[in-house]
């Protein structure tokens, strides 16, 4: 669980997300939020982006500013190895984010085609990641990678139940670790039998409206079922509509008491709420 002031701030938007690991001390889920504005000295790095003539880098960096990122994955596996298998994905993903804002000023596709490379080439083949990347602007713009991952799903306020979402805006791919990428440098010291990825597509939405909540979660949630009756999405809806007044954290918090309530959790459970205000 990341600590309470790593979870982001921005104007107009509320960012909150729990874990349920089936052990009750450590799973294979994990979030990591990205808060740019907290993590770096933003003021610092346009300055040196500018100083070395780069107007275009100090751009970028200037809208992560004003941008926040959530990161969601699901190592397969309950374990406390699988808890280290993120751990690992944790501080990769976070030095290439320092090596992404040095080089363009944001996180690019760039960053996730090394890690599924480095994943596949030490991971074991039973070992894999699924994961969502997301990033949230405040203009409640949201764009995001998934590999392998349930995708991102937003209950409208106005509406009152979740929004059909064309599948051409929700592009997924394998989850890290299964199949090498080709659109890295050194491909060709990779070997598949079955084999390369495709390169990496962001999608990228802009559904939110004022009072709407985007849920990102893990299957988890999403597969969680009382004998054949399923959670999702029917009880999760019903459960949001009746909570959609409250803030992102008690959101969350609601959800997760109730899928306890519903039935004992097969898997790790985790689920962050994004709330426009």
């Amino acid at each position: 669980m990341p600590r309470p002031g790593s979870v982001p701030s921005l104007v107009g938007l509320e960012v909150y997300g729990e874990t349920l690991p089936l052990n009750g001390i450590v799973g294979g889920d994990h979030i990591i939020y990205v808060d740019f504005n907290k993590r770096h000295d933003m003021e610092a790095r346009i300055k040196v982006a500018e100083d070395a003539g780069r107007p275009d880098i100090a751009a970028n960096l200037d809208r992560c500013r004003r941008t926040a990122g959530v990161a969601l994955i699901d190592v397969s596996g309950h374990r406390a190895t699988d808890m280290m298998l993120a751990a690992m994905f944790h501080q990769a993903f976070l030095l290439g984010v320092l090596y992404e804002l040095d080089m363009s000023g944001r996180v690019t596709r760039r960053l996730f085609e090394n890690l599924n490379q480095r994943f596949y080439r030490t991971s074991k083949v039973e070992k894999f990641i699924t994961a969502v990347y997301g990033e949230i602007s405040e203009d409640a713009t949201f764009r995001f990678l998934l590999a392998g991952h349930p995708p991102p799903i937003v209950f409208s306020a106005a509406n009152d139940h979740f929004m059909e979402v064309d599948r051409e805006k929700c592009v997924s791919f394998p989850p890290l670790g299964t199949f090498p990428s080709k659109s890295v440098v050194d491909w060709h010291r990779s070997k598949s039998v079955l084999g390369f990825k495709e390169p990496y597509e962001v999608n990228k939405w802009t559904l939110m409206g004022s009072g709407d909540i985007l849920l990102l979660f893990t299957d988890g949630l999403q597969e969680h079922k009382r004998g054949d009756d399923p959670y999702f999405p029917d009880r999760l809806e019903h459960t949001i509509r009746g909570a959609k007044h409250l803030s992102a954290i008690d959101i969350v918090r609601t959800v997760l008491n109730d899928i306890r309530t519903f039935a004992n959790p097969a898997d790790d459970v985790s689920l962050v709420v994004i709330k426009k205000l």
